[in-house]
């Protein structure tokens, strides 16, 4: 990737390319590394991976055991990375608070990696932008570790407070780390995943602008996949209007964009050593000339590089001197463009002056046939459907004609659904990406192996077929949209799906129809909310549950949840509605705890029992009433699609900030089925964490982080509150 500035932006980009093809210069099969000692910063020679070695063996298991089953559950095994995949480097340092960290220490979540030098311009901007994204690490399940490179660990530690770092900082005044991971500038951030394998580098930035620290916070939060919590009421669809500028020619003569006016116009950013910016100036020359005069759009080619001769000389030896290049003194146009990502950048501009589609980077397997597309769209020529004949096309190329329906698509949860995936550290399990992405494991589609960027995210031709009905006519004939949505929402993912309740916030049309300030409303924050368990029964206690489930009440009965208003009396708000809609079971709701309800006189449902988790059990508990389907089983359920959303609604960021991304460790020490969910069968007895009293084993109640002690203190409180 390169950020287009100076010359010393492309030097950084050589640099950084090496950084991200060869960490180590070792094909070799990582090896793990001990969680005693972890990787001291070292030579490049003495490196160790810190990742996973992609077969289930975590870093810091020095014997290779994979993990362990918990509950009867196999542990998610990471599928095979894809070639040329590599991990960050093992390393590790003295923190300004005097503290050893190792990086291997931070496997299993996502790591972000600011390498900055106190003394360098710019860096005050870069460090306030960072800091401002470390407020959100809780929230989106990533660590942020700053690595100071300064002279003196003084001046690192100066600049961290100046700045409000509320993270750790290694000191790298010696240049031992940042020589490990050949960091190609003073101000470098990189981004690995949960398994510490590289997934982002972006080796500068603009720091000239006014806004430059929330341009940054910007491109940090893409990076991070962090969504915009706020959707703004406007229209639906609304594309940016291009901004005009004045530069020269190579040679001297002004140029004017102004002059383009009521013309399309291809606007290309380019390096004139860049083989892609090649590829695309070669696909350009092409297709620009069977498109009629009359209609031809413009080429606006800018050099990103002010060396007249050399970029003249390198466009003629490569049969490019088919235009003459703009020059961008000191770089003014591409700020006033934004330029961060990879070059070329293209911008696609229609007569009317607006920005219709961008991208950065060149793909010769994908862009030609997308790039042709709108450029038939810009010139008002008949847009040829140029879809994958053997794979799936992605949500770019039907938005080409389908412009409406896109963006409509864009407000959806549908299209951030490989964002939570990565969010969680789940993008590597087959299982869960496999509804998260278009064609997995299909002939052109998604794949762990071969991933592709552009099938991302539950997609148009997840719905509608690959190729839409132009190539999968037949695809909704059995049964529709409801079975195809059922494919993915099925009880053990979707807990409450209902097809008509649901298809609201996924149909184009009923989104499009939709006043902006409903729209706003309706997708700003994290969506539209529903009632996750049973609503139609009513509430009976906990104690209704013993007399069929004796082993799971006695678990149950050891258990926080038995003993939820022991921490509300310590704190004195067992009379406080707030606290005790998540400290009681079924509160407000028919034979629930009642609103002001006493817990002397309500004392089976003071508690959040057996119906706060499977929902009110008049139903499942009537005299003649089917004990399947009355009450919801939670032993089949995904953890992290269902459980995490019925646990959530209590345990949330307010109340219990790292819940989520444990979501796990937490559910394993509450789990207690003694049954087969569905069948009532027995489970074999290896399955269950009850010890032969049937309650917690030793073991699982070590696992869960229990003791007698504090059990019988809160036993003892709640007695004294009854």
């Amino acid at each position: 990737m390169s950020s287009p500035r100076t010359p010393i932006a492309y030097l950084r980009l050589a640099l950084l390319t090496c950084l991200l093809a060869g960490l180590g210069c070792d094909s070799s099969t990582p090896a793990a590394v001990s969680p005693d000692t972890g990787a001291q910063a070292a030579s490049p020679s003495a490196a160790t991976p810190i990742a996973s070695d992609g077969a289930g063996n975590i870093s810091g298991n020095p014997s290779g055991a994979k993990p362990s089953a918990v509950g009867g559950r196999e542990a998610k095994k990471s599928a095979p990375r894809a070639e040329g995949e590599r991990p960050l480097p093992g390393f590790g340092g003295r923190t300004l608070a005097g503290t050893q960290l190792n990086m291997s220490s931070l496997i299993g979540q996502r790591v972000v990696l600011f390498f900055f030098n106190p003394e360098s311009r710019g860096a005050g901007v870069v460090a306030d932008a960072v800091a401002e994204i470390g407020k959100e690490q809780a929230r989106h399940n990533f660590k942020l570790v700053g690595v100071g490179m300064g002279s003196s660990v003084s001046k690192v530690r100066r600049f961290a407070q100046e700045h409000d770092f509320d993270f750790a900082v290694i000191d790298d005044s010696n240049a031992e780390i940042s020589s490990l991971l050949r960091i190609p500038g003073p101000l470098v951030v990189l981004g690995a995943d949960a398994e510490g394998y590289l997934n982002f580098a972006l080796p500068g930035f603009d720091t000239s602008k006014d806004d430059a620290t929330k341009a940054i916070a910007s491109r940090l939060r893409e990076s991070l996949r962090i969504p915009e919590e706020s959707v703004v009421a406007g229209p639906l669809l609304e594309y940016p209007l291009a901004p005009t500028f004045e530069t020269e020619f190579i040679g001297g003569k002004s140029f004017d964009f102004i002059r383009t006016a009521g013309k399309p116009v291809v606007l290309i950013f380019f390096l004139h050593t860049c083989p892609h910016c090649h590829h695309a100036l070669s696909f350009f020359r092409d297709q620009l000339e069977k498109i009629p005069e009359a209609k031809r759009p413009v080429l606006v080619a800018i050099s990103l590089q002010n060396r007249p001769s050399a970029v003249t000389a390198s466009m003629k030896a490569a049969g490019l001197d088919f235009f003459t290049p703009l020059l961008d003194p000191g770089g003014k146009v591409s700020r006033l463009y934004n330029l961060a990502g990879g070059v070329p950048d293209i911008s696609l501009i229609d007569t009317s002056g607006r920005i219709i589609y961008r991208s950065q980077g060149w793909r010769d397997e994908r862009d030609p046939p997308l790039m042709r597309m709108y450029l038939a769209r810009i010139a008002g020529e008949r847009v040829p459907m140029l879809l994958s004949k053997n794979g799936y096309a992605g949500n770019d190329v039907c938005g080409v004609c389908h412009e409406t329906q896109n963006a409509a698509w864009e407000l959806t949860q549908h299209a951030r659904a490989y964002d939570t995936l990565v969010t969680h550290g789940e993008e590597r399990d087959g299982e869960c990406v496999s509804c998260h992405v278009v064609g997995y494991d299909q002939p052109g589609g998604f794949s762990l192996e071969s991933p592709k960027p552009y099938l991302e995210n539950v997609g148009c031709e997840n719905c509608h077929g690959r190729g839409g009905p132009h190539l999968s006519p037949d695809f909704l004939a059995d049964g529709g949209y409801p079975n195809v949505c059922a494919s993915c929402h099925d009880t053990e993912h979707s807990l409450g799906f209902d097809f008509g309740t649901f298809l609201p916030n996924v149909s184009h049309s009923a989104i499009a129809a939709l006043t902006p300030e409903a729209r706003a409303d309706r997708f700003s924050g994290h969506g539209f909310k529903r009632d996750l368990l049973p609503s139609a029964a009513d509430y009976v206690g906990s104690d209704s549950c013993e007399s069929c489930h004796s082993a799971e009440f006695a678990t149950w009965s050891r258990s926080p949840h038995a003993h939820s208003l022991a921490s509300l009396a310590a704190d004195e708000k067992t009379n406080d509605g707030d606290c005790l809609a998540c400290h009681t079971t079924g509160y407000e709701r028919p034979g629930g705890f009642p609103e002001e309800g006493n817990a002397n006189a309500h004392v089976d449902l003071a508690r959040v029992g057996c119906e706060s988790c499977h929902g009110p059990g008049s139903d499942h508990i009537g005299e003649g009433q089917p004990r399947m389907g009355t009450i919801l089983s939670l032993g089949d359920k995904c953890d992290s699609c269902v459980i995490l959303q019925i646990c959530g609604s209590c345990h949330d960021e307010a109340n219990d900030s790292d819940f989520t991304f444990s979501v796990q460790e937490h559910i394993d020490r509450q789990r207690h089925g003694t049954t087969e969910a569905g069948t009532g069968k027995p489970l074999d007895p290896s399955a269950s964490l009850r010890g032969s009293d049937g309650g917690l084993s030793d073991e699982a109640a070590a696992l869960a982080g229990i003791s007698a002690a504090p059990h019988a203190q809160a036993q003892a409180q709640a007695e004294a509150q009854r």
